[in-house]
């Protein structure tokens, strides 16, 4: 990727349900794909297969020989993009296992600093870090045996860091594996965008390759928009529909009129509160609300009738409906806060995790389905797209404090109040104006973006 861009995923969606027979030909693939994945998770996520799987041809050249993809019948596009999709599983896994061990080894206390020096260094040399795990002898490359010597020199016990580093990994180390079957990756040589006479009229859409010669499965689509890339294609099979994920990427765009610091206050009735009162996505409550009605409801009918089996089709069409409108008034108000507000940084409160279910039943159920996640994936990708900062903030009783005297204060509905100073003011607002305090003095906790450590 070239300095000053970013890689953002746009949606491609068929234009009606496809054929129970494409369908499936489809879910073959889907299944397939799934298993090959399974297979390499089996094979090579162990402690064992660390020093194969970088870069990974090692494992290619393996499962070739294997002659897993002349037992499935998968044709080698979809094979061989299921072993690279697994691989980076795999290295992803392994990547979270070596941060949370640094995490470890910087809080241990009973390490001295000649030891952490030495886990990290065998850490970040993979030939040493998949040696001392599979109790091999070390081989340190050439040019750095002599940093390796003066490392060792200064450690007491090498063979107590080595058993300790293969401690963590076990601790940490999943077995991976996945029952989902509802996607694969796909490459140029798998499919073509062209249009089909079939049926009604003229279509425009996507021909997929199935795992018979010389068949492919006609989608059409909503948009004649074509593209030359590695796609992803996920199946819906509750309507027989399809989605095409596309990676595109774009420029990030540099303003130099964006020069404010912005604190802000996340809702589930207002989507932001900005620390100046300024009110984004004020109707999220009612889309929202649209969508758990219709969504209780339709549950309730569902499990009514469960026994004369009404279908489910109606139901997932007009909930794409629902969503789809939420989405949009999500995305126009995230563009508009922008815009509006011009920030170079935006001060958020770490929200706490979810909690477990309670007493009301109704409140769980709406916020099961609140679009946080949404929310916060495309607040994200707008401001990686503008060169905005984000900081997240310490939450913990951000509602609670005092914007202006900072004293413990108390809020009734939407309405905070200090007994200390007698300041009054939107419970929301407090929350912004106390985490761009926080942002700007000693509360900070991560830059989600720019992505960096701790700060």
């Amino acid at each position: 990727m070239e300095p000053g861009t970013i890689v953002k995923t746009i949606h491609q969606h068929s234009k009606t349900s496809l054929s129970d027979e494409d369908m499936q030909k489809l879910q073959e693939i889907a299944d397939d794909y799934s298993k090959v994945k399974n297979y390499v998770y089996q094979r090579y996520g162990s402690i064992n297969s660390l020093s194969k799987i970088y870069p990974g041809y090692t494992v290619q050249n393996e499962m070739t020989r294997s002659g897993r993809r002349a037992e499935l019948g998968l044709p080698s596009v979809y094979f061989y993009l299921a072993i690279f999709d697994a691989l980076g599983d795999i290295k992803t896994q392994w990547a979270k296992v070596k941060s949370e061990i640094l995490r470890r080894i910087n809080r241990n206390e009973g390490f001295t600093q000649e030891d952490r020096h030495y886990l990290r260094f065998v850490m970040k040399i993979d030939i040493c870090f998949s040696n001392i795990l599979c109790g091999k002898k070390m081989e340190i490359p050439t040019e750095m045996e002599s940093r390796y010597a003066e490392l060792m020199s200064g450690v007491s016990d090498v063979e107590k860091l080595h058993r300790y580093l293969r401690r963590q990994v076990r601790k940490n180390l999943n077995k991976m594996h996945t029952d989902k079957a509802d996607g694969f990756f796909i490459t140029e040589r798998a499919y073509r965008y062209g249009e089909n006479n079939e049926g009604s009229g003229k279509c425009h859409g996507i021909y997929i390759s199935t795992k018979e010669k010389r068949k492919r499965v006609f989608v059409p689509l909503t948009d004649t928009n074509q593209y030359k890339k590695q796609l992803y294609i996920k199946l819906n099979k509750e309507n027989n529909t399809i989605e095409v994920a596309i990676p595109k990427t774009v420029e990030i765009q540099y303003h130099d009129e964006f020069i404010n610091e912005i604190g802000i206050s996340m809702g589930v009735w207002q989507m932001f509160t900005t620390h100046e009162g300024h009110v984004y996505g004020e109707k999220l409550g009612e889309f929202h609300t649209n969508l758990v009605n219709f969504m209780r409801d339709g549950d309730r009918t569902y499990h009514r009738e469960k026994q004369s089996n009404p279908g489910r089709k109606k139901y997932q069409d007009k909930k794409a409906k629902l969503e789809a409108r939420l989405h949009d008034y999500i995305n126009r108000e995230l563009n508009r806060m922008i815009e509006t507000e011009r920030p170079k940084v935006f001060y958020v409160p770490k929200l706490p995790k979810a909690a477990f279910a309670g007493v009301n039943k109704n409140i769980n159920y709406s916020l099961g389905i609140w679009q946080k996640g949404y929310i916060k994936k495309r607040f994200t990708q707008k401001c990686r797209e503008n060169n905005i900062e984000i900081v997240e903030v310490i939450g913990k009783n951000i509602s609670r404090e005092c914007s202006r005297c900072r004293a413990e204060g108390k809020y009734v509905k939407d309405i905070f109040k200090c007994d200390n100073c007698g300041y009054e003011t939107d419970k929301k607002q407090n929350a912004a104006a106390n985490a761009l305090y926080r942002g700007k003095t000693d509360g900070r906790l991560n830059r989600l973006y720019p992505y960096s450590e701790d700060i």
